[in-house]
């Protein structure tokens, strides 16, 4: 909202009407003296056209909107900002996010398993500021996108560019599993979590998922397992970035939760099943709870000033007024 630091700087615009009622009655007269062009056989003077009214019009407009943008500025309007400034350190937490083909299966309200995920992880982002936040892109292969950062900005940016097939076609959750371990273990934040987000069982990679599972544990890495999706025949759409070939059909889902729900207690963890967008709120909003970790923090206040803002409109009303006045109309100072 924004404030003025001197508002009684408006009381200025109480001169308007009365320059306005001092022109009227010619206070302001300039010294003139007669001369009857007709009396020399010289044309009379004449507006050219409609056109010259309103432009005369419209000079008298911008002149007076000049005044209420120098007084605008007189006043001084700003506007004040309050943010939190974190002073200790809050939870490390590292999204393990399958991008399969399989991901592009649209059976969680409309949507596709992936484009449902990153909904889901935005919320939590702009619900948890205090936290650090990772991701890590798992299909054939496992690649760290964004290493634990309190930069919303640029992880929302990755997070929004991530598509199905990127990494190929496969599932390798050891090998995801094992990626965001490694770059967890020497943290020294108090909390530790890896939210695993995937759809089906591990098929690709050369780490067993149960080996990285108890690893985390062992490491003090606290893990939630989401398993996405419902099982039969499920509608699917996406185009390969690699090869530029559109898929659109119907696919046999073969989604078990019993196999993540197991994988994930092997590591301690929670397990979340998530068939529809409820589901999933639910069960971002445990996890919310339970990795949130109290901090210290500090309110920092700092003000944007606008007169610069106001002095530069004024002055570009003035130069197109003294345009218009003594260009196009050619009237006297």
């Amino acid at each position: 909202m924004v404030e003025f630091e001197n508002p009684a700087a408006f009381f200025f615009l109480f001169l308007l009407p009365l320059l306005s009622f001092l022109r009227y009655v010619r206070v302001f007269k300039p010294l003139s003296f007669l001369a009857v062009l007709g009396d020399w056989q010289g044309d009379y003077f004449e507006w050219k056209g409609l056109s010259f009214t309103l432009l005369f019009r419209l000079y008298r407009l911008l002149e007076v909107l000049a005044f209420v943008a120098i007084i605008t500025a007189y006043a001084n309007p700003i506007r004040r900002h309050q943010e939190k400034v974190y002073i200790s350190r809050g939870a490390d937490v590292l999204f393990v996010v399958d991008s399969s083909p399989s991901m592009a299966a649209k059976d969680i309200a409309g949507l596709s398993r992936l484009e449902a995920a990153k909904r889901a992880i935005m919320t939590l982002a702009n619900e948890n500021g205090g936290c650090s936040l990772g991701l890590v892109s798992m299909a054939r292969e496992a690649v760290l996108l964004v290493p634990p950062t309190m930069d919303r900005s640029f992880f929302m940016q990755r997070l929004d560019s991530l598509i199905v097939g990127e990494l190929g076609d496969g599932t390798a959750i050891g090998t995801g599993l094992s990626t965001a371990i490694y770059h967890l273990e020497d943290s020294t934040a108090s909390k530790k979590a890896i939210v695993l987000i995937t759809d089906g069982e591990n098929n690709a990679g050369s780490i067993n998922p149960f080996t990285a599972s108890r690893l985390a544990e062992e490491k003090g890495i606290a893990l939630y397992v989401l398993g996405l999706g419902t099982s039969g025949a499920v509608a699917l759409e996406y185009t390969d970035p690699k090869t530029g070939k559109f898929y659109s059909g119907y696919f046999q889902s073969g989604y078990d939760s019993q196999s993540l729900s197991k994988l994930a207690a092997a590591g301690g963890g929670s397990f979340f099943n998530v068939e529809n967008m409820d589901s999933l709120k639910l069960a971002f909003s445990s996890i919310n709870k339970a990795a949130a970790l109290v901090q210290s923090y500090r309110i920092r206040s700092y003000d944007t000033e606008y007169y610069e803002v106001c002095l530069f409109a004024a002055g570009v009303l003035l130069l197109v007024t003294w345009f218009i006045k003594r260009l196009l109309l050619q009237e006297a100072l």
